[in-house]
């Protein structure tokens, strides 16, 4: 009899710990609605970089995760830099916006 209580909280500890587990990794994902949200972002501040007469001779490339919305990319001038950078923070969305554009003269 007593081998079997033995066993029960090794058996309670790795329920427990299962279901940890599971919790936190089903955080981690992203929802369809947010994925398709990012996308629309994406498109919207592309749209609005290749609608600017001044940065669509630039290849400035565009990712969004969680309404963050990432430039890279070179560009000519810090001025670029922050002008991409103030077009993609007024996008409707935007939470926030990285801005790793690399000046290249």
């Amino acid at each position: 009899m007593k081998k079997s209580y033995v066993a029960i909280p090794f058996l309670v500890v790795f329920m427990v710990s299962a279901a940890f587990v599971a919790g936190a990794s089903a955080q981690k994902q992203e929802s369809t609605g947010e994925y398709v949200d990012d996308s629309v972002i994406t498109t919207k501040v592309k749209a609005e970089l290749a609608n600017d007469d001044f940065l669509k001779s630039f290849q400035i490339s565009v990712e969004t995760h969680k309404g963050v919305v990432q430039l890279s990319g070179f560009v000519d001038s810090q001025e670029t830099v922050k002008k991409a950078g103030q077009i993609a923070g007024g996008v409707k969305g935007v939470k926030s916006v990285k801005n790793n554009l690399i000046v290249k003269k």
